[in-house]
């Protein structure tokens, strides 16, 4: 989803997203490799700034070096946030904690209790109902197509990372005038950083990148050993083996097209 034609959604924006009042878009601050490295020393004086394979110099798209700055910002920052919700949720599922209620209704309902009886998390998700997995598949799918949305993000005086925005920036949903039944935002919906100063903020996104970088090595280092027991010492024995493909968002029990042959590919 990460892509500038964002543009292309609009025709499918509603109504009163369309009418609504327009709003001062901050001015776009273009991010350059001086800047990275000056970041990097903030979030990690010891090692400092590190780029091996010289991807700050990479030109995303031909969009230029300072977008293509932008997109890996977002991504790192994005990637991030996904790892330390899946670390802490991994965590919660080995541990046998679930929702006491009925995941699906009907005589033969799934308990959130039967989920959790497959095994470990990775078996948990192979065990969804494949209407469970489309539904968060298409809830995800809209979060990232609101968030990339250029007209979307300047409701929210914002402009898209790769022109200038804040990258990790996500736009407000009560300001797009899309009915909802929680009336709150994604990110802050307390508003508790509302009043925090400037210094404060800048404090917390630096220590969100650098326990999102964590959380993506926790959650790979879960995955690895589910997968080849014994690869990550400290895990041994505490990581339930897993079997499946773990990039594999479906599983030859779902009945989707084409899912079975794509199974059946080399590649898994």
């Amino acid at each position: 989803m990460l892509s500038l034609a964002s543009a292309s959604t609009l025709s499918l924006a509603p109504a009163a997203l369309m009418r609504a009042p327009a709003v001062r878009t901050a001015a776009p601050v273009m991010e350059s490799k001086a800047e990275l490295e000056s970041l990097a020393g903030k979030l990690n004086p010891v090692i400092g700034y590190w780029d091996p394979l010289n991807l700050a110099d990479y030109d995303q798209w031909s969009q230029g070096q300072e977008a293509a700055i932008g997109f890996l910002r977002h991504a790192e920052i994005k990637h991030g946030r996904v790892a330390m919700a899946a670390f802490v949720g991994y965590i919660v599922q080995s541990n046998g904690i679930c929702w006491p209620w009925a995941l699906t209704g009907g005589p033969n309902g799934v308990m959130h209790s039967d989920i959790l009886a497959a095994g470990g998390p990775a078996d948990q998700w192979d065990a969804l109902p494949t209407a469970s997995k489309l539904q968060i598949l298409l809830f995800v799918g809209g979060l990232e197509l609101w968030s990339e949305n250029s007209y979307v993000l300047g409701l929210s005086g914002e402009k898209h990372y790769m022109r200038g925005g804040k990258p990790g920036f996500f736009p407000s949903i009560k300001k797009g005038g899309i009915p909802h039944p929680v009336p709150f935002d994604l990110f802050d919906p307390f508003g508790l950083s509302k009043n925090a100063s400037p210094e404060k903020k800048a404090k917390g996104l630096l220590a969100e990148i650098n326990n999102g970088r964590l959380a993506m090595l926790g959650i790979m280092a879960f995955v690895s050993e589910s997968k080849v027991p014994g690869s990550v010492p400290a895990l041994a024995g505490k990581i339930a083996p897993y079997s499946g493909e773990v990039m594999a968002p479906f599983a030859a029990s779902d009945n989707l097209p084409f899912v079975a042959d794509m199974l059946k590919s080399p590649l898994f």
